[in-house]
C-alpha cells in the first residue's frame, strides 16, 4: 500500500483555476464518498481551502489513486482532466507525510506560518472520520499532522514576525502607539504595497481606516475590501488626514513629496500634542525628512522598516528551523508506528502459536497421566508457559528492535519463517510504503512519475 497526496496550490495553479477547484462542504462529503467506494483509493482525506485543494490517500498504488482522484475532482468541479493534471503535484510515502506537515505548520501557506490552515486540517479530518472515508493508517497520520501543526503554534513564533515591508509598518506602528483597534488610520496610494498595508490595518480593527488615492474608483475597490472610506487624493484631504489620524501610511512614490514639512507642522496646531506615526514606504520618498523634527511625529522611512524585515528573517529563519525539526520528529514516529504495524501481528501470532503448541503437549500430558490433580496440572502448565515466553523473549526482544532500527519491517517475516508461521496466521497484514517517493510539480502536460512500492 501506497500513502500519497494529490493537490492544486497557489504555488501551483492561477487564482482562476483555484476557485474553480474549491469545494465546499457537501463537494468534500461527495468526492470522500466517490473514493471510500472505490478499491483504488482506500482511505481518504480532502483539504479545500481558497488557496489548495489537496486529497490524502491510500492504496495499492500512488499513480492509479492519484489518476483516479483527479478523475473524481474533474467531475465534481467541470474542470479537465488535463487542466488539472498540468497543475498538479503528487507526493508519496515519507514526502507525502512531511508535505501534510509542513502544510499544517503554515510553511507552505501564503502567509508563512499562517494558523488558520491548522484549523481546517482538522476540519478536513473531521469530516472524513465522519463519512467513513479514514482507516487506521489515515489516522494516525493526520493525528500525527494536526500534533506537529499545534507544536509549530505554541512551541514557536513562526507565525508572528513580520516579514514584509507592509507588514513592518503596522508591527511599527504598534510598538509606537500601542493596540491600534481603537485608532484612525490613513493609507495614501492603492497600489500593490499600499493596498497589502491596508489589509494588515485592517485586520487590527481600527476604529477607522481611510483609503486616499488619485483614481477614486480604486481606492473605492480596496476601501470595499478592507471595510474602509475612499476619498480622492487632494491635498486638502491630505491635510485633513494628517490632522485627525494616528497613523498614516503613504506609498505613491511620484518622485517629490507629498507631504511637506509646512503640512505637519500646520496639522500638529490641532492636534494638542496627539503623537502621530507617518509611515513612508514609497520609494522615491513620499514625506519630507524634515518632517521627522517634531517630538510628537514618528517618521520612519522604508529603509527603517526592511531593518524590521531584515530582523525578523533571520528569527524566522531560527524558528523554521525548529519547526523543521519537530516534523522530522513526526515523520519518525509514525515511521514507527507503521513498523510497529507490520512486527505487533508476527509477535502476537508467535506467541499464539506457542501457546497452542502449550495445550497441545499439556493434553498429551493428561491422556497419558489421567491421576494428576488439579493442583499438579495448574504447576506443570505454569512451567510450561514459562519455558514458552523465555524461548521467545530474546527472539522478540531483537525483531522489535531490529524493525525499528532499520524502519524494515522484513524482520518480521523472517522471524515469521523460522517459525513456520503461515500467512493466514498474521492477521492479513497491510504494508504501508513510507519510503522517500517521488514529488511531481505542476507543468505543461505533465505526468507523474513513480517509484512503484
Amino acid at each position: 500500500m501506497n500513502i500519497f497526496v494529490v493537490g492544486l496550490s497557489h504555488k501551483t495553479a492561477p487564482v482562476e483555476l483555484r476557485e474553480r477547484v474549491s469545494l465546499g462542504e457537501s463537494e468534500v462529503r461527495h468526492v470522500l464518498t466517490q473514493l471510500r467506494e472505490s478499491r483504488t483509493v482506500l482511505e481518504s482525506v480532502v483539504v479545500s481551502t481558497c488557496n489548495r485543494l489537496e486529497v490524502y490517500g491510500l492504496g495499492p498504488s500512488a499513480r492509479a489513486g492519484s489518476d483516479f482522484v483527479l478523475d473524481v475532482v474533474a467531475k465534481a468541479t467541470g474542470v479537465e482532466r488535463g487542466t488539472l493534471w498540468r497543475h498538479a503535484y503528487v507526493r508519496q510515502g515519507e514526502e507525502a507525510v512531511r508535505h501534510g506537515m509542513r502544510v499544517a505548520c503554515g510553511l507552505d501557506s501564503v502567509v508563512f506560518g499562517e494558523t488558520q490552515i491548522l484549523g481546517q486540517m482538522r476540519e478536513a479530518y473531521q469530516w472524513a472520520l465522519e463519512e467513513g472515508a479514514t482507516g487506521s493508517v489515515m489516522n494516525r497520520m493526520f493525528r500525527e499532522i494536526i500534533h506537529v501543526g499545534k507544536r509549530a503554534q505554541t512551541e514557536t513564533t513562526i507565525g508572528r514576525e513580520a516579514v514584509s515591508v507592509s507588514y513592518a509598518a503596522v508591527q511599527l506602528a504598534r510598538k509606537v502607539l500601542g493596540d491600534l483597534s481603537g485608532k484612525q488610520v490613513a493609507v495614501v496610494g492603492a497600489g500593490h504595497m499600499a493596498s497589502l498595508a491596508a489589509r494588515h490595518f485592517a485586520a487590527q480593527k481600527p476604529q477607522s481606516l481611510l483609503i486616499l488615492n488619485r483614481t477614486v474608483a480604486r481606492a473605492e475597490v480596496l476601501a470595499a475590501e478592507v471595510g474602509g472610506e475612499a476619498r480622492a487624493l487632494e491635498e486638502e484631504g491630505l491635510r485633513q488626514a494628517l490632522a485627525q489620524a494616528d497613523v498614516l501610511l503613504t506609498a505613491i512614490g511620484r518622485g517629490r513629496p507629498v507631504i511637506t514639512r509646512s503640512m505637519v507642522a500646520d496639522a500638529l496646531a490641532s492636534r494638542r500634542g496627539r503623537p502621530i506615526v507617518v509611515l513612508d514606504i514609497a520609494v522615491p520618498r513620499d514625506v519630507e525628512a524634515e518632517a521627522s523634527q517634531f517630538a510628537s511625529v514618528y517618521l520612519y522611512d522604508v529603509d527603517d522598516l526592511e531593518g524590521v524585515v531584515a530582523a525578523n528573517l533571520e528569527e524566522r529563519a531560527r524558528q523554521e528551523e525548529a519547526v523543521e525539526a519537530m516534523i522530522d520528529e513526526g515523520v519518525a514516529a509514525f515511521s514507527q508506528w507503521l513498523t510497529e504495524q507490520e512486527v505487533v501481528p508476527v509477535i502476537a501470532a508467535l506467541h499464539q502459536r506457542g501457546e497452542a503448541i502449550e495445550r497441545e503437549v499439556m493434553a498429551s500430558l493428561l491422556r497419558k497421566l489421567p491421576h494428576l490433580g488439579e493442583r499438579e496440572q495448574k504447576v506443570i502448565h505454569k512451567h510450561m508457559m514459562s519455558i514458552v515466553h523465555q524461548l521467545l523473549r530474546e527472539p522478540v526482544k531483537n525483531v522489535k528492535e531490529m524493525a525499528l532500527q532499520s524502519g524494515n519491517p522484513a524482520y518480521a517475516e523472517t522471524l515469521a519463517a523460522l517459525f513456520g508461521l503461515e500467512p493466514a496466521a498474521l492477521g492479513g497484514r497491510v504494508r504501508v510504503e513510507l519510503e522517500r517517493g517521488a514529488e511531481t510539480p505542476g507543468g505543461a502536460h505533465a505526468q507523474p512519475a513513480f517509484s512503484q512500492g
